[in-house]
């Protein structure tokens, strides 16, 4: 069976079970909670050191072939460029289309949230690089520290002989690992689906965010099935951009319902491989650099539901200063939220309203109920921008075998 069926099958018992289970009853509700935590910490469990090995392993392969440069480049363009049409996309798509405003209520603020650049900063290098493997939410330091250990072994390959075959080996092995965890994750889907489906409940149940739900979706299909398979043609020449596609549905299925960066980007790296067939080379990179660094699904969410609290507060129009602004804010912002792998979008909406002040600053409140709907699309769709982009990379640098479609897994 496909893996994406598992997961569906999990998913539609999951909401089933949120459905018709008493979620207010507070034993059922603690129940789903623990169990979902359990199985998110279970989709991160063997993440760290697949990365680890699997970056140094790739770093290792680009060097010593001279293709570390043009891979990085490509990557570094898909990433930012993705990025920048899903932003337009979403600023373009809430300009012309003038949503229902959101009732204003008086809740105060209690805790601010933001982004402390200097943290992250500091947090690439910590007093011991052995602490990068400790951080289980921010990727970039091991990222980082395993590129180190790639890179020094292309240097010199005679005397790294024995590290590389160490790397390669443990590579393989916590690959294999890792595909018995992306398999039996399709069960934990069910606690899962359930505590989403009850999370998200109320803002169903109210009818106040139907409009805000329905735009992210047209925006999330119309970036995802259609914009992504033209980039596809003219960039690729491929004349199936829809198997592309195909081999994203569970990707985009893990990354909805659990709205985590840092679980999907497993079951990314595991359908590039083995559907796509990206090589290892370059999926060990773009993989966990688009789950660090592509994050315009969280950029597309946060302008749109910035652009419908300002509307909400004030029936006066935007200029064209704050379109720009809310635009270059969302774009540039995106590129920090990697240690935030879930809830992204809602911080990066809270620094938008904070920065914009002139009485907006607790304006997000009135949004708080539906953050599991758009932080759900914006992680859907930064998803798909990862298989999409790797697959590009792949194709561009022609490190990719093309596998019938019959055998996707």
């Amino acid at each position: 069976m496909k893996v994406w069926i598992k997961y569906v099958i999990g998913i539609v018992l999951g909401i089933a079970a949120a459905l018709l289970l008493p979620t207010d009853v507070p034993a059922v509700s603690t129940a789903i909670v623990t169990i979902q935590e359990f199985f998110v910490r279970f989709g991160r469990y063997t993440l760290l050191p697949l990365l680890l090995f699997g970056v140094s392993n790739a770093v290792y392969k680009l060097r010593s072939r001279k293709m570390m440069a043009r891979t990085g480049a490509w990557t570094a363009a898909v990433i930012v460029g993705s990025s920048l049409i899903i932003t337009a996309v979403g600023v373009l798509s809430i300009l012309l289309v003038a949503l229902p405003r959101i009732p204003i209520t008086g809740e105060k603020v209690t805790e601010v949230a933001a982004i402390d650049i200097k943290s992250l900063v500091m947090r690439l290098l910590p007093y011991s690089s052995f602490e990068t493997l400790l951080d289980g939410a921010f990727l970039l330091p091991v990222f980082l520290f395993a590129g180190l250990i790639g890179g020094g072994c292309a240097t010199d390959e005679t005397a790294s002989r024995p590290v590389i075959v160490v790397i390669q080996s443990a590579y393989r092995l916590f690959y294999s690992i890792m595909t018995f965890f992306v398999e039996l994750l399709s069960v934990g889907m069910i606690a899962i689906a359930a505590y989403w489906m009850m999370s998200a409940k109320p803002a169903f149940a109210a009818k106040t965010f139907m409009p805000l739900t329905v735009m992210l979706l047209v925006d999330f299909v119309l970036i995802v099935g259609v914009l992504y398979p033209v980039l596809l043609r003219l960039i690729c020449k491929d004349l199936r951009p829809w198997h592309v596609l195909y081999a994203s549905i569970c990707p985009v299925l893990a990354a909805f319902f659990s709205g985590d960066a840092n679980l999907a980007l497993q079951v990314n790296w595991r359908h590039g491989r083995e559907s796509l067939g990206v090589h290892s080379r370059v999926s060990g990179v773009t993989f966990p650099l688009f789950s660090i660094f592509g994050r315009g699904g969280a950029s597309l969410a946060a302008a749109i539901c910035f652009v419908v609290l300002l509307r909400s507060y004030s029936p006066i129009g935007l200029k064209v200063f704050d379109v720009l602004w809310i635009f270059l804010v969302s774009f540039g912002l995106s590129f920090v939220l990697g240690g935030i792998p879930a809830g992204a979008p809602y911080i990066l909406l809270t620094v938008l309203c904070t920065a914009y002040s002139r009485g907006f600053d607790a304006s997000y409140l009135l949004l708080r109920p539906a953050v599991p709907i758009f932080c759900s699309f914006a992680a859907a769709i930064d998803a798909a921008s990862a298989v999409f982009g790797s697959y590009i990379v792949g194709v561009k640098t022609q490190r990719i075998e093309h596998i019938d479609i019959k055998h996707y897994i």
